[in-house]
């Protein structure tokens, strides 16, 4: 009987994630293997999901909807700012990922989708919100 991936396994895999039309976003198969620690906020927990229980040496395609895998688009986190009200020292550039300061000292970020000269369109959405996503992963070991 092989090993099994749990929720808290310390793992080697490579994986890919792309697009709907299969443009790649992001591929550990042509580099070295990833080792990432689930549960740890590492990986985004709707992907973690689909690892836990496979087994080692298999890989695995899924294809996601947006609701399983980072939610619908929300047209309330698009928001238009005031360039006077930007983060200090930002210079905000077309399609550019800009960063502010959250509560309790934490960050977050939005990419710019619009400039003009008094304002920013900001969208704060995660950049595959209302995307289809195909997830390829292959577990190498559990450490």
């Amino acid at each position: 009987m092989s090993e099994t991936v749990q929720p808290d396994s310390y793992l080697a895999l490579r994986y890919r994630l792309a697009n709907s039309d299969d443009v790649e976003l992001v591929s550990t198969f042509d580099t070295g293997p990833a080792t990432l620690q689930l549960g740890t906020g590492e990986l985004a927990p709707q992907l973690e999901q689909l690892i836990i229980g496979l087994p080692v040496g298999e890989r695995h395609v899924f294809l996601l909807e947006p609701d399983q895998a980072f939610g619908a688009h929300n047209p309330q986190l698009v928001q238009r700012i005031a360039r006077a009200d930007l983060p200090r020292g930002s210079a905000p550039e077309l399609y550019g990922s800009i960063e502010f300061a959250g509560p309790g000292g934490g960050k977050f970020s939005g990419m710019v989708r619009e400039l003009d000269d008094s304002s920013v369109l900001v969208d704060f959405n995660h950049p595959l919100a209302g995307k289809q996503v195909r997830f390829e992963v292959q577990v190498l070991g559990i450490l």
